[in-house]
């Protein structure tokens, strides 16, 4: 039997109504959320996301802007932008599209962005926030992943979790989620030995390593939750880090690619916006 389809799309589309009733309640105190996405130079890649960042942000009937700079610009430059618009109460959210040019150290930008502000969830204080268990804002595709596996019914108490891949944006915080929901959570990596035994424990499945069809079925639990967070650009198109048919057959839920995790990062992105706009003006 094939594994029940966990469907992004229509998860992303039923926060965007609940997001649509928070932006008219706070448009009846006057308060339009404001969200500011920076690009620096014409990734391509990145120039996607952000058009698809812009476009909900004015679907939802917020200020949203895109600042368009040069690949030439200084670090010093990028910093002067940020800062401006953390003193500009009219920006409730301040996101600085990744990756940046090789000579702009990425950490240091983002360390520069108000951590009030940061609603991608990277600044390291947001960071601690979430190691500490404390309010603050969650990176958008953890966040989207937990939604994503609390719509399957799962409950993941006593659960066994395995993470494939340690990022900062993914890996490592999904972690830090899965252990808060009392799952028992396994982070694998490139180093680890003997994979296949991690994962075939796997009640919930969370695969972030950028390695094309990587989880086969043969490294999958009967029944699991497959989260698969890979976006990877083939000749036969965007494919996922799990080989989907051969899995669906095995996993009893699964994301597919595209259409999983994808339309819930952006989702995420801007809930942690209106939650801003709502803070910021509940002081």
């Amino acid at each position: 039997m094939s594994a029940t389809l966990i469907n992004g799309k229509q998860i992303a589309k039923e926060t965007y109504a609940e997001l649509k009733e928070r932006t008219e309640a706070l448009a009846e105190k006057g308060i339009i959320p404001g969200l500011t996405v920076i690009i620096v130079g014409e990734n391509p890649a990145s120039m996607t996301y952000v058009a698809s960042k812009e476009k909900k942000a004015a679907q939802l009937g917020w200020n949203s802007k895109v600042i368009r700079l040069e690949e030439s610009i200084s670090q010093a430059e990028l910093i002067e932008v940020i800062e401006k618009l953390n003193a500009d109460q009219s920006v409730d959210g301040i996101l600085v599209q990744l990756p940046l040019p090789k000579h702009i150290n990425e950490l240091d930008v983002l360390e520069k962005i108000d951590p009030d502000k940061d609603v991608d969830g990277f600044h390291i204080v947001n960071s601690g926030r979430l190691f500490a268990g404390l309010d603050g804002f969650v990176p958008c595709t953890p966040k989207g992943i937990m939604k994503l596996i609390a719509s399957t019914g799962v409950d993941i108490s006593g659960k066994n979790a395995v993470v494939l891949g340690r990022s900062l944006i993914v890996g490592k915080p999904i972690a830090l989620l899965l252990t808060a929901g009392n799952a028992t959570v396994t982070i694998c990596h490139s180093r680890t030995a003997d994979l296949r035994e991690h994962t075939l424990r796997a009640d919930i499945l969370v695969a972030a390593i950028g390695k094309p069809k990587f989880v086969t079925a043969d490294m999958v639990k009967e029944g699991a939750v497959v989260i698969d967070v890979g976006i990877n650009r083939t000749e036969e198109g965007l494919v996922g880090d799990v080989d989907f048919e051969s899995v669906k057959e095995k996993a009893g839920y699964i994301t597919p690619v595209p259409g999983g995790v994808g339309p819930m990062t952006i989702a995420m992105l801007m809930e942690n916006t209106v939650i801003s706009a709502e803070r910021r003006n509940d002081k």
